[in-house]
This record gives structure tokens, sequence and C-alpha cells, in this order.
């Protein structure tokens, strides 16, 4: 199987949940309809489209994350940013809410690029 774009970003969805109301909930929606990878990670217990949520707290090792994508507010984030940066991925978009000029600067000095935007309007418009 030729491996096509959507294969090649295998995405980390940062406060993931299994409740459908939640943007993080339609984040993954619209991952599993387009055949993407992705892994949720959060702190609450659950599946997401059969995936398991993995548990943050644990900071699991994770390989080949080309894209994190947060739904995880400035104020939860602080004990995040290091493991997060990390796992080295190539870009983090910060969704709207989860915008933090901190982890902005820490990100691009480990040379990750970093986007204020909104997943859903990326997946939604073709821009992811």
């Amino acid at each position: 199987m030729e491996a096509g774009r959507s294969e090649m970003k295998k995405t980390l969805i940062v406060g993931a949940t299994d409740n459908p109301s939640r943007y993080a909930f339609l984040a993954a929606s619209m991952f599993e309809a387009r055949g993407m990878d992705f892994v949720p990670i959060g702190i609450k217990k659950g599946k997401v489209f059969g995936r398991d949520i993995v548990d943050l707290r644990e900071r699991p090792e994770l390989e080949d994350i080309h894209t994190i994508t947060l739904y995880l507010g400035p104020a939860n984030q602080q004990e995040w940013i290091d493991y997060l940066i990390g796992l080295k991925p190539q870009r983090i978009i910060f969704n709207p809410g989860s915008e933090n000029p901190v982890f902005f600067s820490k990100a691009k000095e480990a040379g990750i690029e970093v986007l204020p935007a909104c997943n859903l309007v990326m997946l939604s418009t073709g821009q992811f």
C-alpha cells in the first residue's frame, strides 16, 4: 500500500475524550472518517473510535508523532509542555482556547512549527 499524505501525519490529540460534544472528540471523528492515524491522549479514561485514550499522566513514549493538536487550556498545559516537546513533533496546533505564549516560545526554540489554528477548520478545508 502506498503511503499517502494522511498516513504520514500521525497526530496526537491532547485532551482526548469520549464525550461527543467536545471538540477533541469531533477532531477524532474527522481523523477517523478520513482514515488518518491518530492517538488520543488525556487524563480521562475511555475509548475514541475503538482506540483507548492513552493516559497522559504516564508520559508514554510515543514515536513518529508528526502533529500534536491541543485541546487543553493554558492553565492545564504547564506540566505537559516538556513532555510534549520531547515527543519531537514537526508541528503543534494550538486550537482556540489553547493558545499559550510560553509553550509557543519553547516549541519554536525546539524547532517545532506552531500554528494557532482550528484543527477542525484545517481538516474541513484541506489545510491539514
